[in-house]
């Protein structure tokens, strides 16, 4: 498999990750054989050092540096909220406007990695939405005779776990086709109805000063067929924004 290059230098790289594939080899999949990381290393033929994560269902934007100094630079600017993050999802429900999300998040401790761990207090955590789209489809979801979505882009400004599909999910508009923090019966209906059955989640674009020439930096992932397919179903035209 070859993954889409995005943006390339001497010291960073940024691909497209399909939604699905995890960042790295981890103990907690060892049944999975392909990752981003080693992908790539072999697509280029050298070494790949990962600066952020995305959650193996979400697809999007993923940068690596290409040396371990860039690796801790880059994750400096992480870390310091230096990064700018832009996200699209396809939320249940109409959600319309522009506000924040403001809502501390507790630490989401895995069952195996932190067994022994002692829980956390909330941390903060805020994300910033504007929506952009909204359909009516006639098809029953759950309860409704008719189901309701929305097209949203989120900014998040911290970075906790799971934070964005956590936050739709505390304002009742749960990320559609996730299948931990969503509402089954919509995510089954509306897989069965378009065909589309993935997480309705995507890292549309990354905007940072590169740490070393200071230029400014922006890379944006274009939608894959499963979200072309849904902006069809939909009738939403495509694609909707830069």
């Amino acid at each position: 498999m070859e993954l889409e290059i995005l943006y390339q230098d001497d010291e960073i790289i940024a691909i497209n990750k399909p939604a699905g594939m995890l960042v790295h080899r981890s103990w907690l999949d060892k049944h999975e054989t392909i990752f981003a990381m080693q992908t790539l290393r072999d697509q280029i033929g050298q070494h790949v050092f990962p600066i952020h994560r995305l959650d193996r269902p979400t697809s999007g934007v993923l940068l690596f540096a290409l040396n371990s100094e860039m690796a801790r630079l880059m994750s400096e600017q992480f870390e310091q909220h230096q990064v700018q993050k832009r996200y699209l999802a396809i939320v249940r429900g109409y959600l319309r406007g522009k506000a924040r999300i403001d809502y501390p998040l507790k630490v989401v401790l895995d069952k195996i990695a932190d067994k022994f761990s002692q829980e956390k207090a909330a941390q903060e955590a805020i994300t910033d939405y504007e929506g952009l789209a909204t359909a009516e489809m006639p098809f029953p979801a759950g309860k409704h005779s008719n189901a309701r979505y929305s097209l949203v882009e989120l900014y998040p400004r911290t970075g906790r776990k799971h934070q964005l599909r956590r936050h739709l999910k505390h304002l009742f508009h749960p990320i559609m086709g996730d299948s931990k923090y969503g509402d089954l019966h919509q995510n089954r209906a509306l897989s069965e109805k378009s065909g589309v059955g993935r997480l309705m989640l995507h890292a549309h674009k990354l905007q940072f000063q590169h740490p070393k020439t200071l230029q400014k930096i922006e890379i944006i992932a274009p939608l894959d067929k499963q979200w072309q397919t849904l902006f069809a179903f939909f009738n939403w035209n495509f694609p909707p924004l830069n």
